[in-house]
């Protein structure tokens, strides 16, 4: 009988510890991933991008170090993986000057974009944003267009646009500078 009480005293034992291994576990998948230092061309920090990456264990970037772009090198993109799904794309496009910059029609069943006061024509919208400049130079003008989304199921309603917003004067800065605009 003694034994008995000792068997089931370690069966309790051994179904807690697996029961908090497991909880353990589950707390590393709730955890956010972790990106460089500098991301997406180097313009962003972790914190920048974080309220769109949601939880995971694996986060890949795939990203040239900069957006230097001329006309042998028209565009350039960002993507941000967290397990594999697609969490953040920053993409920055080089158009011939004078070349008109449309963009196509949103969802109707999403709520309509704000116009953004950034570049010479900008919009943000629930899920991302999107700016054009005309870059006069003392070499060369062209068009530029930027634009950044992601994944905001795990943010708050009604965050986004702030968080857009922010994202993409930090961007805009980050490529005309880059990309020698205005310069």
């Amino acid at each position: 009988m003694r034994k008995a009480r000792f068997s089931l005293a370690g069966v309790f034992m051994l179904a807690a510890a697996v029961t908090l291994t497991g909880c353990g576990e589950e707390e590393k998948k709730e955890a956010a991933p972790q990106l460089p230092e500098r991301t997406c061309f180097g313009v962003f920090t972790q914190s920048d991008l974080e309220p769109l990456l949601g939880t995971g264990e694996t986060v890949k970037v795939d990203s040239p170090a900069d957006v230097r772009l001329t006309a042998q090198r028209p565009g350039a993109t960002c993507n941000v993986y967290v397990d594999g799904k697609g969490r953040v794309l920053v993409t920055a496009t080089r158009k011939p000057s004078g070349q008109s910059i449309t963009w196509p029609p949103m969802d109707q069943n999403q709520p309509a974009p704000d116009s953004l006061s950034l570049g010479d024509k900008g919009i943000v919208w629930n899920t991302g944003a999107r700016v054009a400049v005309t870059c006069k130079g003392s070499k060369d003008s062209f068009e530029l267009e930027l634009g950044i989304s992601g994944s905001t199921d795990q943010m708050k309603p009604g965050t986004s646009r702030p968080l857009f917003t922010g994202l993409m004067t930090k961007y805009l800065d980050a490529a005309k500078q880059q990309t020698g605009c205005g310069v």
